[in-house]
C-alpha cells in the first residue's frame, strides 16, 4: 500500500509539472500577441505637404512695392525653396477646400463642426479650439480699401498665425533671414501657419478676392505689433529660434 501511494504521489507530481509547464506556454503564447497598455500604438500626426504641394514663393525686388497685389519678383526671377520656408518657420498642409461647403463670413466658426476629416485631425494634433472665417472682397468687408493697405503694414503677432484658405488667391510676404521680403501666393486650399514674432504682411492679389479660415488656440489675439518691435518677447522668441546661428560644443 505504501508503494503504491508512493507512485501515486510520483505520478501527480509529474502531472503537476506539465500543467505548469503548458500554462507558462499559454501565457507567454497570449502575452506576445496581446499588446500591452504601454506599447500601444502612437496617435499619427497629419504630416505636412510633400514639396511639390507647396504653393510658389519667390523674392521680391528691393525698395517700395509700388503695386501690393501685383506678383513683384525680381528680373529674372528668384525662385525660394521649400527648405528656405520651412527654416524660417513655415508650415504647410494641403487640403480639397472645394469638397466642403463653408461660410462666406462666420465670426466665430466652432472649429467642431469642421466635417474634413484632415482638417479636423490637424485642428486635433495642433490644438486649435476657436476658428472664424472671413470673405476679403469689396462688397463682403467694410472699408475694404482701408483694411487690405491696413493688413500690408509689416507686423509681427504674440502668437502663431494660422490661415486656411478657402477660395480667392492672396500673397503673404516673410522676411527672410537676410531681412529679404519672399512673397508666398496662397490660394485654396492652402492651410499654412506662421511663427509667432515672424516680420510679415498680407495683400490680396489682383482678383480682389480671398476666402479664409483663421484659426487660434484659446482666445483669438489679432493684435498687430508694427516693424520696429525687436524688444517684444515675441520678436525675441522669434530671433532666437530661427535666426541666431546655433552654438557647437567645442
Amino acid at each position: 500500500l505504501k508503494l503504491v501511494n508512493v507512485e501515486f504521489l510520483i505520478i501527480h507530481h509529474h502531472l503537476q509539472r506539465i500543467d505548469s509547464k503548458t500554462m507558462a506556454e499559454e501565457t507567454k503564447q497570449t502575452d506576445e500577441t496581446t499588446p500591452s497598455p504601454t506599447t500601444k500604438k502612437q496617435k499619427t500626426m497629419v504630416e505636412q505637404s510633400p514639396d511639390s504641394e507647396w504653393p510658389a514663393a519667390w523674392l521680391m525686388p528691393d525698395g517700395d512695392c509700388e503695386n501690393q497685389k501685383a506678383k513683384n519678383m525680381r528680373e529674372p526671377n528668384v525662385p525660394v525653396t521649400v527648405a528656405e520656408l520651412k527654416d524660417i518657420g513655415i508650415c504647410y498642409w494641403k487640403l480639397d477646400a472645394s469638397a466642403y461647403d463653408y461660410p462666406a463670413i462666420s465670426v466665430p466658426w466652432d472649429p467642431k463642426d469642421a466635417v474634413d476629416p484632415k482638417l479636423a485631425q490637424i485642428r486635433d494634433d495642433r490644438g486649435y479650439s476657436y476658428a472664424d472665417i472671413i470673405t476679403v472682397h469689396p462688397e463682403k468687408l467694410p472699408s475694404y480699401d482701408d483694411k487690405v493697405k491696413a493688413f500690408f503694414e509689416e507686423h509681427i503677432h504674440d502668437a502663431e498665425e494660422i490661415r486656411y484658405i478657402l477660395g480667392g488667391s492672396g500673397f503673404f510676404d516673410v522676411r527672410n533671414k537676410k531681412d529679404e521680403w519672399v512673397r508666398v501666393h496662397i490660394k485654396a486650399g492652402d492651410l499654412m501657419t506662421l511663427p509667432e514674432g515672424i516680420y510679415h504682411r498680407f495683400t490680396v492679389d489682383e482678383d480682389d478676392c480671398i476666402h479664409a479660415m483663421r484659426l487660434f488656440i484659446g482666445q483669438p489675439v489679432w493684435t498687430p505689433f508694427n516693424r520696429p518691435c525687436e524688444e517684444h518677447e515675441s520678436r525675441k522668441k522669434y530671433v532666437e529660434g530661427f535666426l541666431e546661428e546655433k552654438k557647437t560644443e567645442e
